[in-house]
């Protein structure tokens, strides 16, 4: 695969293939957008086609992030998380649909249980079990002090049907990077993507703050035969397994189409929030991912 990177602006890439086309879902214009291409880097020039603009009052309307789009047995699901201007009131929702352009309707946010602070949610089937699960970042309690990432059972995908287990925290030196200071500002896990490889399945997953330089990529590993939903069960890696090079900074909130990532860095040191998404191809080592250095 030939790649120009950047592919385009833009942050917490979602792409998946389906029926021969590269669809790229994204926030856009105070809701969710895709675009469509035959080729990856024919998304860079694709017209962004909304699916779905957010109400402009009430408890979903506002800071729409990281939507990721998913086709489960015949139908389509958005996962998103949204608040009403306030930060601590960000919840993942759902929409559904019964075809790919709409029209989505809200099913709700996800009662995942406690209710707390959720973001960067993604649904998972175990490529064993069949066993549907949904993973996401949030909050242990009300105080905006670490993102962990949780797991928990799903009846379907639009009904949790159990508690969320804690399976990551920041408790590294590479994951607190960007942390503390003036503004007392969170530890970060985040942004979790599953990605399997004849029955081991990983995690990986982006850590430190997105607003530094320093954000990268972890992973977290399940042990053969594990429980998903039994935290001790998933082993972390001790090192960043992607990471900022001297041209390349904050590389992290990556999906996976294939044997390619995609992800989004800053669009120069100390840029932060202003992102661009890249991609390459990565390959293995085993079952054991190796992305090699940002491109």
């Amino acid at each position: 695969m030939t790649v120009s990177n950047p592919l385009c602006p833009g942050a917490d890439p979602w792409v998946i293939h389906h029926d021969g086309q590269f669809i790229l879902c994204q926030s856009h214009h105070h809701g969710v957008a895709i675009r469509r291409a035959g080729t990856l880097m024919g998304l860079a020039k694709a017209t962004p086609e909304p699916l779905w603009k957010a109400p402009e009052t009430g408890p979903f309307s506002k800071e729409i992030w990281a939507p990721e789009l998913h086709y489960h047995e015949g139908r389509w699901y958005i996962y998103v998380a949204a608040d009403d201007g306030d930060n601590a009131n960000h919840r993942m929702i759902v929409l559904r649909s019964e075809s790919l352009r709409g029209p989505y309707a809200l099913v709700g946010k996800l009662a995942l249980t406690p209710d707390r602070w959720a973001i960067d949610g993604t649904l998972f089937v175990h490529p064993k079990t069949k066993r549907l699960y949904f993973l996401w970042s949030g909050w242990e309690g009300t105080e905006n002090v670490a993102q962990h990432l949780y797991i928990c059972p799903m009846a379907d995908p639009v009904t949790p049907s159990g508690e969320r287990v804690r399976i990551s925290s920041p408790e590294l030196e590479w994951e607190k990077r960007g942390s503390g200071g003036p503004g007392k500002l969170p530890a970060i896990n985040e942004g979790p993507q599953v990605l399997t490889r004849n029955g081991t399945v990983h995690v990986i997953y982006s850590a430190a703050g997105s607003w530094c330089d320093d954000y990268c990529l972890g992973r977290l590993t399940l042990a053969p035969g594990g429980d998903p939903l039994e935290a001790s069960a998933w082993k972390k890696h001790p090192e960043p397994v992607f990471a900022k090079t001297e041209a390349i900074f904050g590389p992290g909130h990556c999906s996976f189409v294939g044997e390619t990532l995609v992800y989004h860095s800053a669009r120069h040191s100390g840029s932060g929030w202003d992102r661009v998404i890249r991609a390459q191809p990565f390959t293995w080592k085993g079952d054991i991912p190796e992305f090699g250095k940002p491109l």
